[in-house]
């Protein structure tokens, strides 16, 4: 039953229903709720010139206009609200449950008014009010009827009221004699709660009782309070009961929504019998649900097993793993200290000739300094014939002192770089192919090192989004030189249809443009209708098929014969992309702020790779 409670709440207050209301595109929403997130479009608008010129476009509105029409009065029943439309430029917020809603901005009436309206009332609804779905974001413009136009769900508020008293308090057992404990089951045919003790002496799963039904206290609970058939009123007109079903609106109506002939061409059946035959079409559906939920149980026993096999053989890999890191690491250690005692040589010796500079120039500069104070008191004398006996003498000692500061007194005699290049490249291309013999997938995550700084990382690095609106670049932390190997990326968020771009690149590539555009990648692009391969800005082999929210892009790397390949949603993209790949690679994508990406690795090779080869033309042969 806990599993349940998430359907019970509502996506804007994050609360338990409270009068759900159902929304055209079937999501609920409690009805305070949907007040608070009404908003007032401008007066000359309609729904028609919203569809019209596509204005007011708000960050999260990522349908496109021409979708629109899909929406018909016929198949959904959206047309008697006016129909879906953008929605009005308003700033979004987050629910409780992590979903964009809209802040109130439906103008509240005057204190005065709030004082005529009667309890459990609503405040009238201003003209042309729109109102949007917190989870699918879809938006419609209101009619004259306000939100008095939705049903009311009462078969999810019935459900909340049955689980909220479930979870009131714990079930006692009926058949202890003192002290009831806490009860653990609960007999459909009996009508019993039994404790464990109980149970075992009043109940035992034999003879008769053995084919009774025992299930938890909760759900005993919620089935014996189940409510009564109710008889439902029409919104439209309210003292009319829904008795038939209009098959091609898929809604209840009343005999009077027949009569007026709103309904009158469509087919309508008996409420009733379709009620038994909705009940028996869930039932069904539910059985195969179940078999899929079981699946999944057994499916999760069998990863749990997995854990504690890849645990034990993860720590004696690793243990060996970082026996031979340890032993490479120490070399490297000893080579290091013989480096830097050069280096601490070089820094003493220009130290040294610095500070010789300094202490010579701080001694001229003093002597130079007290020639000029004495020179400038010199002058002040008011002695003409004292102040001509040492002028020439003083003059002399000027220009001599002048002279000593001369070309070349002032210029350092070191240069503070340091003259020694480290030749690592060898090294780091050995380090960047070290690798495992016979590795059959890679797990590897996206590099923040290696990430341009407008890159935003998340996930354990395994999810990747930009606060740019360039493209930017980031790098897997693993490099690939041979092999066969696979992984894949899924679009968790597509809007404003950008173009990200997928594929492989050198360590020095750059970060600031898509990747593709220089020599240092090789890429596949894709926008949401086609796809492109690209290297040193060379764009190749257009491909219809596009991506969107959703949508898997697989990467496939085969050095053995030296060839790429791209696949979206597991069928492959195009030709070999491309070919003679020889070298150290990195997996690679670029984005911008309109794309979320996340990353999956350690995958095995599709099949159809596996079973056939790819050849020039993307078929598999």
């Amino acid at each position: 039953m806990d599993e349940m409670e998430e359907e019970l709440k509502c996506p804007v207050c994050g609360s338990f229903f409270r009068e759900p209301i159902i929304l055209p595109c079937t999501h609920n929403i409690c009805l305070a709720c949907a007040r608070n997130i009404l908003v007032q479009t401008p007066d000359a608008e309609s729904p028609q010139s919203s569809r019209a010129s596509g204005s007011g476009v708000s960050d999260y509105d990522y349908l496109d206009l021409d979708k629109m029409s899909l929406y018909s009065e016929a198949d959904s029943g959206y047309g008697s609200y006016g129909g879906f439309v953008s929605a009005p430029t308003t700033p979004c917020q987050k629910s409780p449950n992590g979903v964009r809603v809209f802040p109130p901005s439906v103008p509240q009436p005057p204190p005065q008014q709030h004082l005529l309206l009667q309890p459990g009332s609503m405040a009238p609804i201003p003209r042309n009010s729109c109102i949007t779905c917190p989870q699918c974001h879809r938006s419609l413009i209101l009619d004259e009827r306000g939100l008095r136009g939705f049903a009311k769900n009462r078969v999810l508020e019935g459900v909340v009221d049955r689980y909220q008293q479930s979870k009131a308090a714990a079930l006692k057992c009926q058949l202890c004699e003192k002290s009831p404990k806490e009860a653990t089951v609960m007999c459909e045919q009996c009508d019993v709660f039994y404790c464990d003790p109980c149970r075992l002496r009043c109940h035992p799963p034999r003879g008769p009782l053995a084919k009774h039904r025992l299930v938890p206290p909760a759900q005993g609970r919620i089935s014996r309070r189940a409510s009564p058939r109710k008889t439902s009123t029409c919104t439209e007109h309210e003292l009319e009961n829904l008795s038939m079903y209009c098959v091609q609106c898929k809604m209840p109506v009343c005999y009077q929504c027949l009569e007026e002939g709103k309904h009158g061409t469509h087919e309508v059946k008996a409420l009733g019998a379709m009620w038994k035959l909705h009940k028996g079409q869930l039932s069904q559906a539910l059985t195969g649900l179940s078999d899929r939920a079981t699946e999944a149980k057994e499916f999760l026993v069998q990863l749990r097993n997995m854990v504690q096999h890849i645990q034990e053989n993860g720590v004696e890999f690793e243990a060996c793993l970082v026996a031979q890191c340890d032993a490479l690491i120490d070399a490297l250690n000893r080579r290091k200290a013989q480096l830097l005692s050069r280096v601490n040589k070089e820094h003493e010796h220009k130290l040294k000739v610095v500070r010789d500079q300094i202490s010579h120039c701080t001694v001229k500069l003093r002597q130079t300094t007290g020639l000029m104070e004495y020179c400038l008191e010199v002058i002040k004398e008011n002695d003409p014939s004292g102040f001509l006996q040492i002028s020439d003498a003083l003059i002399r000692r000027v220009h001599m002192t002048e002279g000593q500061w001369g070309k070349g007194t002032l210029t350092p005699r070191m240069n503070s770089d340091f003259d020694l290049t480290l030749d690592s490249g060898p090294l780091l291309q050995t380090i960047h192919q070290l690798d495992f013999v016979q590795m059959k997938v890679a797990w590897f995550t996206f590099d923040p090192a290696s990430a341009h700084q407008d890159i935003i990382l998340s996930n354990d690095n395994l999810t990747v989004s930009c606060n740019s609106y360039d493209d930017r670049v980031v790098m897997g932390n693993s490099a690939f030189s041979r092999g066969v190997h696979y992984w894949e990326m899924t679009v968790d968020r597509y809007d404003n249809h950008p173009d990200p771009a997928f594929g492989i690149a050198r360590a020095d590539v750059l970060k600031d443009v898509m990747l593709g555009k220089d020599d240092k990648a090789w890429a596949m692009y894709v926008d949401n209708n086609r796809s492109w391969f690209m290297h040193n800005n060379s764009h190749t082999n257009r491909t219809d098929g596009g991506i969107g929210k959703g949508a898997t892009i697989g990467i496939l790397l085969d050095f053995t014969r030296r060839i790429l390949i791209f696949l979206i949603n597991d069928e492959q993209q195009g030709p070999v992309a491309f070919e003679a790949l020889e070298g150290v690679y990195y997996p690679a994508i670029s984005l911008n702020r309109n794309v979320q990406i996340t990353l999956h690795t350690g995958l095995p090779i599709p099949d159809f790779y596996t079973t056939g080869e790819a050849d020039a033309t993307g078929s598999v042969c």
